[in-house]
């Protein structure tokens, strides 16, 4: 019995020191030094060059040129010769079309669609596919410093609720949707009404969410779901208080499909305002490309994010969103990859086409002036981190989400400003030393 005792606490002792270790591993309050960029605004890039980020209990403390006398005996992560960026938030991305990437980009979305996507998300009834491809998703997610994301699964709630989970293994915040289509889909995709609402009431339900990671509905468009889904999902986001995410005006096809399956109401963005689905809760709304002023305008009065996806939207051939328009009239714009008709997770890719394109566009209507860095980049922080509270920036109380990124050597006598450019057009996920979510690092492989 003696024996037993003293190995119980022999045990105890271990896992004392485990914990302890791993708290002093990942502590909760510590400073960062390094060469500090944020957009505290569109259009506004905030250099603290060897500044110091402070970080309490998983939150920004500060930013500072100097450091306060107060956080001197904190624990100090030297960093410098390091660029101290947020975290990325990417406010759109097909995690089911993951391994289907630059696939089919030949067709325009419906036939692509057809094609390729709803193919390959068959394959997401098989839970082990869902897990090989989901856990590889999450892993080069977190891999390219993307630490937020609105993220689809299919149709299958088992799937998608394994999607949460591989992400919430990984450290990293998103919402996450089990798609709902109950028509206009091959019939192994297509779901009864009752069985997708039933199936959505379980997975909003499901034992896997955490504080970073939770759900959000997801009606796939509105060609595919009937009036009657519409209208229970739009009850249900109301009755739950959740999130929505869809497509918008992506396609000039999809435009009049949209007209002529809803005749009494015709314009797109009214049907989703007629079934709740539109601004009634947070509401994300990928593409928005071909929309008119009034329906511009209806979309910021409502707070609806529109979400620009330059890559997917050169790559279907469906348009150029008319950014400088949405910002102009105080939309909440942010950035999305869309993979996979999108053909890149890494967002400082997206940053860049989204600023080309806007120069494109602004060549044919000069009035709309093109994206700068700044704004760009604001985009992908602080723009789209806005839609899961105080996150995408360092200013006081903002979640402590952060990339550390090296820079070449050659670099090192250019200004922090040239650098964070060059790290933008030129750098890649290899050049991410370290990635934080509120303030505890990612799990890579």
């Amino acid at each position: 019995m003696k024996w037993n005792i003293k190995g119980s606490c022999l045990v105890l002792w271990a896992c004392c020191l485990t914990l302890l270790s791993a708290a002093g591993a990942a502590p909760r309050n510590y400073v960062v030094q390094g060469d500090i960029v944020y957009t505290p605004a569109c259009g506004e890039a905030k250099i603290l060059p060897q500044g110091y980020l402070v970080v309490n209990e998983g939150k920004v403390q500060g930013v500072y040129d100097k450091l306060p006398q107060d956080y001197e005996g904190w624990k100090k992560q030297d960093c410098r010769g390091k660029l101290i960026l947020p975290g990325f938030c990417d406010l759109h991305v097909h995690a089911a079309q993951y391994r289907q990437i630059g696939l089919g980009m030949d067709e325009a979305l419906l036939e692509w669609l057809e094609k390729y996507t709803f193919p390959e998300e068959r394959k997401f009834s098989d839970t082990a596919y869902a897990e090989q491809v989901y856990g590889d998703f999450a892993a080069e997610l977190a891999k390219c410093g993307t630490t937020r994301s609105a993220v689809y699964g299919t149709i299958h709630r088992q799937g998608a609720e394994i999607l949460a989970k591989k992400l919430a293994e990984r450290g990293l915040g998103a919402y996450v949707g089990k798609v709902n289509m109950d028509r206009n889909a091959p019939d192994y995709l297509r779901e009864t009404s009752a069985d997708s609402l039933a199936e959505t009431e379980r997975f909003v339900k499901a034992p896997v969410w955490t504080d970073l990671v939770r759900p959000i509905l997801t009606p796939r468009f509105a060609p595919s779901v009937t009036p009657e889904l519409l209208q229970k999902l739009g009850a249900l986001a109301k009755r739950e208080k959740l999130p929505v995410q869809t497509h918008l005006s992506e396609n000039k096809a999809e435009i009049q499909w949209v007209a002529e399956l809803f005749p009494k109401i015709r314009e797109y963005p009214k049907v989703y305002e007629h079934f709740g689905l539109y601004g009634d809760t947070p509401t994300l709304m990928a593409h928005c490309i071909h929309m008119n002023d009034a329906q511009i305008q209806e979309m910021v009065s409502r707070g609806v994010y529109p979400v620009f996806c330059p890559e997917s939207n050169l790559n279907l051939t469906s348009g150029i969103m008319p950014v400088r328009k949405f910002l102009q009239a105080g939309a909440k714009v942010a950035l999305g990859s869309d993979v996979g008709a999108g053909h890149d997770l890494f967002m400082p890719h997206v940053i860049v086409r989204a600023i080309q394109v806007s120069k494109v566009r602004a060549m044919d209507y000069p009035e709309e002036k093109a994206l700068t860095l700044p704004e760009a980049f604001y985009l992908a922080t602080k723009g789209g981190g806005a839609f899961f509270g105080k996150v995408g920036s360092f200013e006081p109380d903002y979640d402590a989400d952060f990339l550390v990124v090296k820079t070449p050597k050659a670099l090192a006598e250019h200004s922090v400003a040239e650098r964070w450019q060059y790290f933008i057009y030129h750098g890649s996920s290899e050049d991410i030393t370290a990635r934080y979510v509120a303030g505890k690092p990612l799990r890579l492989p």
